[in-house]
C-alpha cells in the first residue's frame, strides 16, 4: 500500500523542523543579533525570568517597566488577586451598549483627583480605549468633532446675517464699499452702495473656498503620541511620519524653547471667512476667525524623545497664545501619568489644566489594556457618543481593574506618589554622579521621578567600527541595551527617537539594592565604551 503525501509509516523518525517565524519576523531577527531575543516566563515586581540553556531561571531586573506601563510592578499580587476573582466570578467582559456604573465610578475617582491636584471644579467626560494611541485618536477625533460643529454654527450665522443684509438693502440701507476690493477684488467687490446680490455671491464664493481649508495640529518639537492613522502624524520623528502623511489631518511642530515660535506659527496658520454686519444703516463687510487649529498636544514630560521635561515658562505661553484663538490643548498623559512623576497628573507640577487627557499603560496596573481620554465639560459634545466606539473599551474587566490600580494609587494619602518622587530622586542622584565621574561619555541626565533619560554622547566617529556603524544607523542605545542584558541581566531600552537615550521607568517599589545593581552595570557599560570596545559590546556575555 502507497503513502500518501504527510504520512509516515509507523516507527518512522519524524525529522525536527525549525518553525519559520511569522510575527514580525524582521524585529525577531535584529532583536536576536543584539542579545535581545529573549522569552520571558515569568515576572513580578521589576524582575522578569527567562530559562538558560540549561534550563534554570535568570532573574532580569527590568528598568523598562513596559514602557511606562507597570507603575506598580509586574503581576501586582493585589491587582492579580483582584484580577482573579473577576474571572471567578463570570465578570461580563462583553456587555457593549448597556450600564457600566463601574466606569462611571472610575471616572469620578480620576475627577476628584483631577480636582485636587488643579484646584478645579469643572468636570470632565470619559471616553474609553485600549491603548495609548486610541486614547489619543479619541482626542483628536473629538477635536475635530468640535471643530466642525463650531464651523457648521458659524457657517449657520452668516448665512442669517446674510439675509438680514439683503432685507436691510431692500430697506434703504447702504453697502459700505471701503475694504471691499481688498477683500474680495476688483472683479467680485459691489459696484455701487446697492449692489446687494452681487455682494452676497461673492461673500458665498469666497467663504466656500475658505471653508475647504483642512484642519492642522500643533505640537512641541520631540512630540510621540502613537502610531495609528492620526496620532503618528502628531509624532515629530519623520522616519515614522512620512509615509502615511496623505492620510490624515496635518501637525506642524514647533520649538518651545523659541519664545516667539508658536505665536508665528499660529498667525501663519490663522483662516478668516467673510461676513456682513448691519449698524446704523450701513452693511459693512468684515471677517470671522475660522477655527482651522483643531488642537495643540502635548507631553509634560517628553518621552520618546529622550525624557525631556517641558518647561514651565514655556507651558504658560502656549496657554496664553492659544487662549487667543480658543484652542484646546490636549494633555498626553499616557506615560507621564498615573503617578509616574511623584503626583497622578505630570502636567500638575507645569500649572497646566488641559482640555483633553489620555491616559493608558499604568492605567491597566501592568495586567488589564487600559485607556481612557477625559474631555472638559464646557467643551465636551454629546453628538461623539453616536460617532464612536470601541469594542472593548469600558468593559467589566478592564475597567474595574483600572479602578483597583487608581485606588492603590490614592491609598495611604497617595503613598505611591510619594515613593514615585523619592525613589526617583534616589535615581536621579545614582546617575548624577555617573555624569560627574563620566562626562565624556554620559551626556545629560534627565526626567522627573521614575520617568527618567540616561543620555550618551553621541558616538558617530568612534574608533570602534561596531559602535561608529550602530551609532550612524541610529541603534546605538539597544547595543548599550543588548550588553546590559547579556552581561549584567539588566533590562533597558533606548527611546524611540533618541537612541543614545536609555530610558528608565520601573515601578515604585525598586529597592536600594536594584539601584546599586543598575548602577554597577551601567559603570561597566560606560567603562567598555570608553574602551571604545565594540566586540566587547556586541558579543561578551557574563
Amino acid at each position: 500500500m502507497s503513502k500518501s503525501v504527510g504520512q509516515k509509516a509507523i516507527g518512522e523518525e519524524n525529522p525536527v523542523v525549525e518553525k519559520l517565524e511569522l510575527a514580525e519576523p524582521h524585529l525577531a531577527g535584529w532583536l536576536s543579533s543584539l542579545g535581545l531575543g529573549v522569552e520571558y516566563i515569568r515576572s513580578q515586581g521589576n524582575t522578569l525570568f527567562y530559562r538558560d540553556d540549561q534550563g534554570a531561571e535568570i532573574p532580569v531586573l527590568d528598568l523598562v517597566g513596559g514602557y511606562g506601563s507597570a507603575i506598580l510592578g509586574h503581576n501586582n499580587p493585589d491587582i492579580v488577586a483582584y484580577a482573579k476573582s473577576l474571572l471567578d466570578e463570570g465578570t461580563p467582559i462583553h456587555a457593549q451598549f448597556s450600564r457600566h456604573p463601574y466606569a462611571n465610578d472610575l471616572a469620578w475617582k480620576i475627577n476628584g483627583i483631577i480636582q485636587r491636584e488643579f484646584g478645579t471644579d469643572e468636570h470632565y467626560a470619559a471616553v474609553f480605549a485600549n491603548s495609548g494611541a486610541e486614547a489619543v485618536e479619541v482626542a483628536v477625533k473629538h477635536a475635530e468633532l468640535d471643530r466642525v460643529m463650531k464651523v457648521a454654527e458659524l457657517t449657520e450665522r452668516i448665512e442669517a446675517h446674510l439675509d438680514e443684509a439683503r432685507a436691510a438693502v431692500r430697506s434703504g440701507a447702504r453697502i459700505a464699499t471701503d475694504g471691499a476690493v481688498d477683500l474680495l477684488g476688483p472683479d467680485l467687490a459691489p459696484g455701487d452702495a446697492g449692489d446687494i446680490d452681487r455682494l452676497l455671491d461673492a461673500v458665498r464664493a469666497a467663504n466656500s473656498e475658505r471653508l475647504s481649508a483642512r484642519p492642522v495640529f500643533l505640537a512641541p518639537e520631540g512630540s510621540f503620541h502613537g502610531k495609528l492613522v492620526g496620532s503618528v502624524q502628531l509624532t515629530h520623528n519623520v522616519g515614522y511620519r512620512s509615509p502615511f502623511s496623505a492620510l490624515a489631518a496635518q501637525c506642524r511642530f514647533v520649538p518651545l524653547d523659541q519664545p516667539d515660535a508658536l505665536e508665528k506659527t499660529v498667525a501663519q496658520e490663522r483662516r478668516t471667512v467673510l461676513d456682513l454686519t448691519v449698524e446704523d444703516g450701513v452693511v459693512r463687510l468684515t471677517e470671522r476667525e475660522l477655527p482651522v487649529i483643531c488642537a495643540f498636544i502635548l507631553e509634560p514630560i517628553q518621552g520618546e524623545a529622550g525624557i525631556r521635561v517641558l518647561d514651565r515658562a514655556a507651558v504658560r505661553r502656549v496657554q496664553e497664545v492659544l487662549a487667543t484663538i480658543d484652542c484646546p490643548i490636549i494633555v498626553d498623559e499616557v506615560q507621564s501619568g498615573m503617578g509616574r512623576s511623584g503626583a497622578f497628573f505630570a502636567s500638575s507640577h507645569l500649572g497646566l489644566q488641559g482640555d483633553y487627557y489620555t491616559l493608558a499603560k499604568s492605567l491597566g496596573g501592568g495586567v488589564a489594556k487600559a485607556a481612557l481620554t477625559l474631555i472638559r465639560g464646557s467643551r465636551y459634545r454629546t453628538d461623539f457618543e453616536l460617532v464612536h466606539s470601541s469594542t472593548y473599551a469600558k468593559d467589566s474587566f478592564s475597567t474595574l481593574i483600572a479602578g483597583r490600580t487608581v485606588d492603590l494609587l490614592e491609598a495611604d494619602d497617595g503613598r505611591a506618589y510619594r515613593l514615585a518622587a523619592e525613589r526617583g530622586d534616589r535615581l536621579l542622584a545614582m546617575l548624577g554622579r555617573l555624569r560627574e565621574e563620566f562626562g565624556d561619555i554620559v551626556k545629560d541626565v534627565r526626567g522627573r521621578g521614575l520617568m527618567i533619560g540616561l543620555d550618551f554622547h553621541d558616538q558617530s566617529e568612534s574608533t570602534s567600527e561596531i559602535i561608529r556603524d550602530q551609532a550612524q544607523a541610529g541603534l546605538l542605545g539597544y547595543l548599550f541595551a543588548g550588553y546590559l542584558l547579556r552581561v549584567h541581566a539588566i533590562r533597558i531600552f533606548p527611546t524611540a527617537s533618541a537612541t543614545n537615550t536609555l530610558r528608565i521607568e520601573p515601578s515604585v517599589y525598586l529597592t536600594d539594592d536594584e539601584i546599586a545593581r543598575a548602577d554597577k552595570g551601567l559603570r561597566d557599560l560606560i567603562e567598555v565604551l570608553r574602551k571604545q570596545d565594540g566586540e566587547t559590546l556586541l558579543h561578551a556575555h557574563a
